[in-house]
């Protein structure tokens, strides 16, 4: 059996970690290589980056963050932001990153996903997916939470993995920030539509969430923010406690 990941998330602004509830209210959360060094000592299976104001501006200085982060860390790590060509994705992987995460370019040109895999290869690339619950379903939303669209968030992670996408990191807009729980019902929806290993975001609060997410959501990684910038919980004391209750974490 396949372990299950626990993977801590960096949101990138100006070069600092932020964190804020439901995508807003960003506050600081620290340095984010002085994040990662600890992350690394901690036992996190692998890291992800996303920088949430990317312009191609900033691509320079998020290019030169992952030269840095790479030379830091011995796990795999992911990056996302702004990301909208092959130039992109191959900048981003030549500077050290494992793989990259691609959001609403993708939902906007899907061919994209398709591109990317013949030349990167699937396993290289991730399709993050923001939602949100309203009207009785989950719908996709672009632009950093800010765009709704008519797409139901069930039929682009079909549709996404059909196109090359190795890996769905699905967000709950609703959970977001909470620390009241991840969303089960959408993730265990897809985790069982897709054959694409699912890491679920959004809602991380106590250890009991990471438990239900995966025997409930059969997510294949729970990615939490917060709750370890702020040290709420350390990742070695909840790998413990999944082991205990016969979830497969790598110890």
């Amino acid at each position: 059996m396949l372990t299950k990941r626990i993977i801590p998330c960096l949101d990138i602004k100006n070069g600092r970690t932020v964190k804020g509830v439901n995508f807003k209210h960003l506050k600081d959360a620290g340095d984010p290589i002085k994040l990662i060094c600890w992350y690394t000592k901690q036992g996190a299976d692998e890291l992800i980056f996303l920088d949430i104001t990317a312009t191609n501006e900033k691509r320079k200085t998020l290019i030169n963050l992952v030269r840095d982060i790479s030379s830091h860390i011995n796990i795999p790590f992911t990056v996302g932001g702004g990301i909208k060509e092959e130039k992109d994705v191959e900048l981003l992987l030549n500077a050290g990153a494992d793989k990259i995460s691609i959001n609403t370019a993708a939902f906007k040109n899907p061919n994209l996903l398709e591109s990317f895999s013949k030349r990167f290869g699937s396993q290289s690339i991730v399709l993050a997916i923001d939602t949100k619950y309203e009207k009785n379903e989950w719908w996709v939303y672009l632009n950093g939470g800010r765009i709704s669209t008519k797409t139901k968030t069930l039929d682009w992670a079909k549709e996404g993995t059909n196109r090359g996408a190795g890996e769905i990191l699905l967000t709950s807009m609703n959970h977001d920030g909470t620390k009241n729980g991840f969303a089960l019902d959408i993730t265990s929806k897809i985790s069982e539509s897709i054959t694409t290993p699912v890491i679920a975001s959004g809602g991380a609060g106590k250890l009991e969430d990471f438990y239900k997410i995966f025997k409930k959501g059969k997510a294949d990684a729970a990615l939490a923010a917060s709750i370890f910038h702020y040290k709420k919980i350390e990742i070695p004391k909840l790998k413990f406690y999944l082991n205990n209750l016969h979830i497969p974490v790598r110890i």
